[in-house]
């Protein structure tokens, strides 16, 4: 049976999948990087959702309508900062990819990407982040039995060779 997990260098908002994780910030109000582009994407409809969402803390999960993204639901996660290991980072960011794989599968999901949560501007070290996304959606899809597909998308060549490497490995 082929692996479930996949990785492409692409734009997320363009994945025609069933569900898109949105890297957001704990307002989920928008912001730079991925959340910016998702938002841009999907229209003004979704920040009108999101003000109804009340935020959302570090490691949690909250979902939306997609709107005017090929993806049917959007489901935002904020990652933690890094402070160099010492706050909890790890399992928090476990946490991330945990809830939202559940959220989508609580909805019938059967496909989702993930972008490099946490790897951007709250300065995770790609590596690390990149084994615990591995890592943890690895052990937590045998829990759930709708999602078929995870993709963890990535912007850069770079961060597309570390999942890459990770995924492969997972594989054999």
């Amino acid at each position: 049976m082929p692996s479930p997990l996949h990785v492409l260098q692409a734009d997320i908002t363009t994945l025609k999948v069933d569900a898109i994780v949105n890297a957001a910030n704990s307002s989920l109000l928008g912001g730079g990087g991925v959340d910016g582009a998702i938002h841009r994407a999907a229209g003004p409809e979704l920040l009108q959702e999101c003000r109804l969402l009340n935020g959302c803390k570090v490691g949690e999960a909250k979902l939306t309508k997609g709107y005017r993204l090929p993806a049917k639901f959007i489901i935002h996660t904020v990652g933690p900062v890094w402070h160099g290991g010492k706050r909890n980072e790890a399992d928090l960011l476990a946490s991330c990819y945990r809830n939202s794989l559940q959220i989508a599968a609580s909805h019938g999901a059967h496909s989702i990407a993930f972008p490099c949560i946490s790897t951007g501007v709250y300065g995770y070290p790609v590596e690390l982040a990149a084994q615990i996304a591995v890592t943890t959606v690895n052990s937590t899809l045998p829990q759930l039995d709708s999602i078929r597909e995870v993709i963890f998308c990535c912007f850069s060549a770079s961060d597309f060779a570390v999942y890459q490497k990770l995924v492969d490995a997972a594989a054999e």
